[in-house]
């Protein structure tokens, strides 16, 4: 109702900038990275899609910079911490069997979204040589759901107990960096990129089982 009144011009732009949310900003930003790209794409297009001034969105955002940060947090939430925290949270009896489907899936997103959501990956991609504070608050949630079934795996006899169990999750995570860090990306094209993966997980999982 309120953009049909503006429309209409029934309704001063500023009064209606005063309703914005920071959903709404986030959805026309991402809507106008898709279209211009990260790198062509400026606060004033995204104005522009909202119908407000760019300085109604510096109040929500301080600087492109923080526009760009908001919506790779949440690209990265939705698209890929979402569905890992659904592997994660499965009630399971083989949990290094679980691990493995868990890191497969890490390299099935981060994969398929480099080749079918390219603008969204190549801002993502950016923004992790950009703000490390970003990078980290990712990883901590994929190390946090690693840590916990390489736990569970220990209690069920599966995983040796022999290092602590946030060690062993490092260890996995950054061991297979290659096939799901946006810097390796250029490298998943090459026709037997998953068969390098699989080679990978049965030397990991040998030495995660060795007790």
């Amino acid at each position: 109702m309120l953009c049909f009144l503006h429309r209409k011009g029934k309704l001063p732009v500023n009064k209606l900038s005063s309703f914005l949310s920071k959903t709404e900003i986030l959805n026309a930003a991402e809507q106008t990275l898709r279209k211009y790209g990260p790198d062509k794409a400026s606060v004033t297009d995204v104005a522009k899609l909202l119908g407000v001034s760019h300085g109604t969105l510096y109040r929500h955002f301080p600087s492109k910079a923080a526009l760009r940060e908001a919506v790779t947090e949440r690209w990265l939430e939705e698209m890929i911490v979402a569905p890992l925290t659904e592997i994660a949270a499965i009630p399971t009896t083989n949990a290094l069997g679980q691990l493995r489907d868990y890191i497969a899936k890490l390299v099935e997103l981060k994969q398929h979204h480099a080749s079918q959501d390219s603008e969204m990956f190549k801002m993502y991609a950016a923004v992790t040589e950009e703000s490390a504070a970003l990078v980290e608050v990712h990883i901590r949630k994929l190390l946090d759901h690693i840590d916990l079934l390489i736990a569970q795996g220990m209690e069920q006899g599966l995983i040796s107990r022999s290092i602590p169990a946030a060690v062993q999750a490092r260890s996995v995570l950054y061991g297979t960096a290659r096939f799901h860090h946006p810097a390796h990306a250029y490298e998943w094209r090459s026709p037997g990129i998953m068969q390098e993966f699989a080679q990978l997980w049965t030397l990991l999982e040998r030495g995660l089982s060795e007790h």
